[in-house]
């Protein structure tokens, strides 16, 4: 299923995971090759340009691919499904890979993940995205009444799997990643709006 976007002019909602992802990101040199798996209408695309990398954006939605080509000439945008082989794409030819608010919304996570391992060079990283689901948070849903809201069934083309560090850890080890470490982000502490994992490439 492809999400259809409508507004041109439309702001990514994921702009606060971009403190945590300059600064992951930065380790990878001042001209990495950069791709973003899942860029929808190529909003927080333009923003991670604006950092000096040379970002490469790909995403299934063919109204998503024409807004972002429309508003960003300069970007390099294909339209591919991140779960295809993805053929237009050399392999090992990015220094990082950005799969951002992504995997949750996929039916075969682990293909998209050996696909970022495929796509990325021996020592680059790979940053995922997800939802935080942590036990205070759901708690703290719970009692103020939006964990119906959270986890709505309503959203056509939302969320179908939701992550925890356990289980994200096992799809990132099973499609060959290393190294994996875990940050949150958005919010304070333990009520984060994501959890953002780093992974390796082994060398």
């Amino acid at each position: 299923m492809q999400y259809e976007y409508r507004n041109p002019r439309a702001p990514d909602a994921a702009t606060y995971l971009l403190p945590a992802l300059r600064r992951i990101v930065s380790g990878c040199g001042p001209d990495a090759e950069v791709l973003d798996m899942g860029c929808g209408n190529g909003a927080l695309t333009s923003l991670l340009t604006q950092a000096g990398w040379r970002v490469t954006a790909i995403d299934s939605s063919p109204s998503g691919i024409r807004i972002a080509r429309e508003a960003n000439p300069h970007i390099r945008f294909l339209q591919a499904d991140v779960l295809g082989p993805l053929d237009g794409l050399e392999a090992s030819s990015f220094d990082a890979v950005l799969c951002l608010e992504v995997i949750e919304h996929v039916p075969e996570p682990g293909r998209l993940a050996r696909n970022a391992l495929r796509l990325l060079r021996p020592g680059g990283l790979a940053v995922f995205t997800t939802p935080y689901h942590g036990y205070l948070k759901n708690l703290a849903l719970a009692a103020s009444g939006r964990l119906d809201a959270h986890f709505t069934a309503l959203w056509d083309g939302g969320h179908i799997k939701f992550w925890s560090q356990a289980t994200l850890t096992r799809v990132l080890a099973e499609a060959g990643f290393s190294a994996l470490r875990f940050y949150g982000a958005g919010r304070v502490p333990y009520l984060w709006k994501s959890m953002v994992a780093t992974a390796g490439k082994p060398s």
